[in-house]
C-alpha cells in the first residue's frame, strides 16, 4: 500500500471512530478533555504530510494510539468494556485501561521524537537517539500530569471521569512509570525497525 493510501486508510478509521465516540460518551467534558490530543494532532500530522512526512511506521502507531484515546473519551478511562474484562479475568483491583492509555502515551511519543531528531540531525549515536527521545516522553507524561491537576482545580468533582485514579493515591506516579516503561519498550524493541522504515521514506524528503 502506498504512503498516501495507508495515511488516508488511517484517518478514515481514526475519524469514523472519532465521530461514533462522540455520538453519546458517558461524560462529554471528558470526552472533548479525552480526544483533545487527537483534534489537535491531527490538523498538525496533514499540515506537514507532504513537507516532512513520518515514517509508515509511525502514521500506524499514531493512529493507534488516536483509537486507544477515542475508546478512553467514549467510555471514561475507568469504564472501558475491555478492561473490565481484563481486571475480572486477573483478579485486579482497578481497571487497568487507563495503564494502556500511559503506556502508549510513551511509547509513541518516544518514536516521533526519536524520528525527529535523527531525520533532522540533532543528534548522533544509539546511545543519544534512545536517551533523549525516553526523556521527550517522560516530559509529555508529567505535562500531562500537570494539565489533570489544573482539570481537578477547576472542575472539581468534575473532573473525577478525566482524572480515572479509581482511588489510587499513586495514579501520577504510576501512570508516569507506565509512560517509562512503554518509551523503553519501543526504543529497545522497534529501533531497527524504525530505522528500516525511515531510511525507505521517498527520496528527496528530509530524512
Amino acid at each position: 500500500m502506498s504512503r498516501g493510501r495507508l495515511c488516508a486508510v488511517l484517518g478514515l478509521v481514526v475519524l469514523v471512530a472519532l465521530v461514533a465516540s462522540g455520538i453519546a460518551p458517558y461524560d462529554r467534558v471528558t470526552w472533548w478533555m479525552e480526544v483533545a490530543p487527537v483534534l489537535i494532532a491531527a490538523p498538525i500530522l496533514a499540515a506537514t504530510y507532504r513537507r516532512f512526512p513520518l515514517s509508515d511506521l509511525l502514521y500506524v502507531l499514531i493512529a493507534v494510539h488516536a483509537l486507544v484515546l477515542i475508546v478512553g473519551g467514549a467510555y471514561s478511562y475507568a469504564r472501558v468494556p475491555a478492561g473490565a474484562w481484563v481486571q475480572d479475568a486477573f483478579h485486579l483491583s482497578r481497571n487497568p485501561y487507563d495503564k494502556l492509555g500511559h503506556f502508549m502515551q510513551g511509547f509513541v511519543p518516544a518514536l516521533v521524537a526519536r524520528e525527529i531528531l535523527l531525520r533532522g540531525g540533532h543528534v548522533r549515536g544509539r546511545g543519544m537517539a534512545a536517551f533523549l527521545p525516553g526523556c521527550v516522553a517522560l516530559a509529555i507524561s508529567a505535562s500531562y500530569e500537570l494539565v489533570e491537576w489544573w482539570a481537578a482545580l477547576a472542575l472539581g468533582q468534575g473532573a473525577d471521569e478525566f482524572l480515572g485514579t479509581q482511588g489510587d493515591p499513586w495514579d501520577t506516579q504510576s501512570d508516569m512509570f507506565m509512560a517509562l516503561v512503554g518509551a523503553t519498550v519501543a526504543l529497545v524493541a522497534l529501533g531497527r525497525l524504525h530505522d528500516r522504515r525511515m531510511a525507505a521514506i521517498p527520496q528527496g524528503v528530509p530524512r
